[in-house]
């Protein structure tokens, strides 16, 4: 029986050229880095923001919406920011549900509203910052921590404008004056660390006594509207009994500048016409005296009912009566002859 051969069976390994795994390698390699380069070499811009562009720490270039390349492995480094966005930073509270029905917490950020006014008084002001970055570069490199910076100087700026304030004020007609102030003032302190800030609005959303007091600054609050409502009440009355009491004195003086002026007229008219009956009277005495007796008598006769007339050389008798009332001469009753032989 024959034997098998030793190297039956037995394929020796095919001839590799050598390196051909690590070739593949290679290209993998080659291939992740091409992956990894363009990534890092591209970026996009949205089209509310701007790009700044680093280079090794230095400052390249500001770059608008779209498509753009820069070094790869971190030689460029890009910062975005939302230059056409409004911005928003709240204090006293936040928001957690931006909807229809929103919904905020306060209760972590209570200390943040507490503010002194101007007349020593503590309120509750609860107030919202809106602004918007109109300047990239300035942004970054002006402000080391842009947010704590922007929140710091709004409450800053607030707190002073409010502390020039009474609490009257900022309750009530001074919340609009307090608003406009407060804006102004936070731009100007923006412009000065040139942050590239433009401030929208400066709104107090809510103005509110502290609440350990706030049911008696409700009475004071009730107390002050009640002698508002009196105040005016009494303006009212005196609005409308003042110029009552002005028009009838007016009145009565317009009656008495009348009257004075009618007697005037009537003096003036006697004394005219004494002056012409006098200057008649000079010319003839006798017939003016008589004329005048005669005038007076028609004057006042006809406003007697009974004339009785006696004559001065008569003796012992009475005239009759003259009805001048009734238009017919009464005369007076004389008695009877006696009859012959009486006593």
């Amino acid at each position: 029986m024959a034997m098998p051969h030793r190297d039956a069976g037995f394929r020796p390994p095919q001839w590799r050229p050598p390196g051909t795994w690590i070739h593949w390698v290679l290209w993998v390699v080659l291939a992740l880095l091409a992956v990894a380069t363009a990534r890092s070499a591209f970026y996009t811009v949205g089209t509310d923001e701007h790009a700044v562009v680093l280079r090794l720490g230095r400052y390249t270039t500001t770059e608008g919406p779209g498509f753009h390349f820069k070094l790869p492995f971190g030689l460029d480094t890009v910062a975005r920011f939302p230059t056409e966005r409004v911005l928003k930073q709240e204090f006293g509270f936040r928001t957690t549900k931006a909807d229809v029905r929103s919904e905020f917490i306060k209760a972590p950020y209570a200390v943040e509203s507490l503010t002194l006014t101007g007349d020593l008084n503590i309120a509750d002001v609860e107030w919202i910052v809106q602004y918007r970055i109109t300047s990239a570069t300035d942004y970054w490199f002006h402000l080391n921590e842009p947010d704590n910076t922007v929140r710091d100087l709004s409450e800053a700026v607030l707190r002073e404008v409010v502390g020039s304030r009474t609490v009257d004020d900022l309750l009530t007609v001074g919340r609009n004056e307090i608003e406009a102030e407060a804006q102004v003032l936070l731009q100007k302190s923006f412009n000065n660390y040139k942050a590239g800030i433009k401030v929208i609005a400066v709104q107090l959303r809510g103005v509110t006594p502290p609440e350990p007091v706030q049911a008696s600054f409700n009475d004071v609050n009730r107390a002050e509207q009640d002698r508002e409502k009196m105040i005016n009440e009494a303006r009212a009355a005196y609005n409308r009994e003042i110029p009552k009491a002005e028009g009838e004195a007016l009145q009565a003086v317009e009656r008495a500048e009348g009257a004075r002026r009618e007697r005037i007229n009537r003096a003036k008219g006697d004394s005219e016409r004494f002056r012409q009956i006098l200057a008649e009277y000079k010319k003839s005495p006798d017939v003016t005296r008589k004329r005048l007796y005669l005038e007076t008598m028609a004057q006042v006769l006809p406003a007697i009912d009974e004339i009785t007339v006696l004559d001065g050389g008569q003796k012992g008798g009475i005239l009759p009566v003259l009805q001048l009332g009734s238009g017919a001469m009464k005369m007076p009753e004389t008695p009877a002859a006696p009859a012959r032989g009486a006593p």
